[in-house]
């Protein structure tokens, strides 16, 4: 398993990339911004997104694994190379994501506690409503890790 910074064409693992964010105006807001990273295992299996987001916070704004290799410790390996990496540049790693069933317990699974959340982030900012698990999302709740 190795992990690669992807300097350029970003948009490549588009498909990747709207497994995190279903809507593709939201995900070009932060890609040019942001540095990429890929997971590679015979063949591409997890990305990541970081921005700097001042105050020595680091933010995931993209994480997605295939899903036919969810589940198998990707999301997390990454979480861990991204944590390690930063480490010396940066006191809090947060992400932000819906309410869901699915994301908020894996977050925490990897050491996440929740900070704070920005009420009808997905109402407001998205043009049709977003599902997972067969809740809508409404509210953004951030969770962050200390480094």
């Amino acid at each position: 398993m190795e992990i690669n910074e992807v300097k350029e064409n970003k948009k490549q693992y588009l498909p990747l990339l709207l497994l995190a964010d279903e809507q593709e105006d939201m995900i070009d807001r932060y890609l040019d911004r942001g540095t990429m990273y890929v997971l590679i295992e015979d063949g591409v299996k997890c990305e990541c997104v970081v921005t700097d987001e001042g105050g020595g916070i680091l933010e995931i704004k993209s994480l997605a694994t295939e899903p036919a290799h969810q589940g198998k410790g990707y999301g997390k390996a990454m979480i861990n190379y991204i944590a390690e990496l930063y480490c010396d540049r940066y006191s809090i790693l947060q992400v932000g994501t819906g309410d869901s069933p699915l994301t908020v317990p894996f977050y925490e699974k990897c050491g996440f506690v929740r900070s704070h959340s920005i009420k009808n982030f997905f109402m407001g900012n998205y043009d049709h409503p977003i599902f997972e698990c067969g809740v809508q999302l409404v509210d953004m709740v951030y969770l962050q890790k200390k480094l």
